[in-house]
């Protein structure tokens, strides 16, 4: 269902006025563009001015949209505290949207997505084994049965209700596996070291990734090939059927994933959060969520 359009009053240096719109991304697409890459653009102020608001006043209007994005949170550290690298919701506030903690251990996940507009499954430890089919292995690390849980649940109920969804590293995996898929338990063992994933204990590190030119991944991302920091030791072994590779690193290893008839859905190995703030090829995963976590919300 689309939006049938409407208004927001802003205020600019002590007056208002009254902007008509459509969905925002969509007000600006052009000759058939992609609408998250034209939203990218225009809030790095890269794309020419067509109408309607101006881009100042385009971000207001989105930030008055206010868009909400959930992120699912780490399980409980040795002092019982719940976290996330604050990167991940830095990435989502510059793309103005507004980042809301999903805690591992929440049962209602039905409740959860009919409150928020889209959802990143964050990186972080590994699936248990036995959920990922990937064996025992003495690599394996950070294995949390309630966070497992609630992942595989919202990720099941998110792709049924095709929400906005940006996938990373484990929330790849996360989604492969909820599709029928299974996981590598430790990367060298299969591709050896030609292309080093994960700097020895747990360090990131950046290496190529080449994507597939017609992809809705490359289109997102405005590229064919970048440089982002990986940080894992996992990644697909059996493909999930609905999926297909749109990207690998030099060794071969799988990068990125897209699912046949679902356009709301973004699952990358690698972690754009790390350098989202200096590369503006990693914030636009972020950009593109809260675009279409937007066009959700208008429509609604």
């Amino acid at each position: 269902m689309q939006s049938t359009g409407g208004s927001r009053r802003v205020s600019q240096a002590g007056t208002s006025q009254t902007l008509t719109w459509r969905d925002p991304p969509a007000h600006y697409v052009r000759g058939g563009q992609d609408a998250s890459s034209t939203y990218a653009d225009l809030l790095r102020g890269r794309s020419a001015h067509i109408g309607g608001p101006t881009l100042s006043e385009f971000q207001e209007i989105l930030l008055q949209v206010q868009p909400l994005i959930g992120l699912t949170a780490y399980g409980r550290n040795e002092k019982g505290d719940y976290s996330l690298p604050t990167n991940y919701v830095e990435a989502v506030r510059r793309a103005c949207g507004l980042a809301v903690l999903i805690p591992p251990g929440e049962t209602r996940t039905d409740a959860v997505l009919d409150s928020i507009d889209g959802l990143i499954l964050t990186g972080g430890g590994d699936i248990d084994p036995a959920k990922s089919a990937c064996g025992a292995h003495e690599m394996v690390y950070m294995v949390d049965v309630d966070r497992d849980r609630l992942e595989f649940d919202l990720a099941r109920r998110v792709l049924e209700r095709q929400m906005p969804l940006l996938a990373i590293c484990r929330g790849l995996q996360i989604v492969n596996v909820v599709l029928g898929g299974t996981v590598h338990a430790h990367v060298p063992d299969v591709y050896g070291n030609k292309v080093t994933h994960r700097l020895p204990p747990r360090e990131p590190v950046p290496h190529s990734v080449f994507l597939e030119p017609k992809s809705r991944t490359a289109r997102i991302l405005g590229v064919t090939h970048t440089e982002p920091m990986s940080w894992h030791h996992q990644a697909i072994d059996r493909l999930a059927p609905a999926a297909s590779v749109v990207a690998r690193a030099p060794d071969g290893v799988p990068e990125a994933i897209e699912i046949d008839d679902n356009e709301n859905c973004l699952a990358l190995q690698w972690h754009p959060e790390v350098t989202a703030e200096t590369d503006p090829v990693q914030q636009k995963p972020f950009e593109w969520l809260v675009c279409k976590a937007s066009q959700k919300k208008s429509s609604s």
